[in-house]
């Protein structure tokens, strides 16, 4: 089973997973403005996705009522893991080097993540 989604599919993904049990209606008006997407531009993304085994839905009255198949961590897991072996050779030390060396951590980050290594070093003693 192939899940791996695209830009769209993770925009249409994340309003599943906040309101799971979405019929197209309520998936059309909560995402028009952010996206701009008609009823049929998300029918077929959602036929795609279904494929894809990442939805299904149950007929609810006339209306279908979309669920997300995959779990939220998990999908996040398997695309960060995608992103660090495709840019940064799975190499956690060179993508934060590589932020570090933009500057782009701000103090805060840097605490955070001083805080969430400590949490990981306990958890593996």
């Amino acid at each position: 089973m192939k899940t791996e989604l695209s830009d769209g599919e993770w925009t249409l993904m994340n309003q599943l997973w906040k309101h799971p049990g979405s019929t197209i209606t309520e998936l059309t008006a909560a995402m028009r403005d952010e996206t701009g997407w008609s009823k049929h531009a998300i029918l077929s993304m959602l036929a795609r996705m279904e494929s894809k085994g990442a939805v299904a839905y149950k007929q609810s009255g006339r209306a279908k009522a979309w669920y997300p198949l995959l779990r939220q961590s998990d999908a996040v897991r398997k695309e960060t893991k995608r992103f660090l072996d495709k840019v940064y050779g799975g190499s956690v030390g060179l993508m934060v080097n590589a932020m570090a060396d933009s500057r782009d951590l701000s103090p805060e980050d840097i605490e955070e993540l001083s805080r969430i290594l400590e949490k990981a070093k306990e958890d593996l003693q």
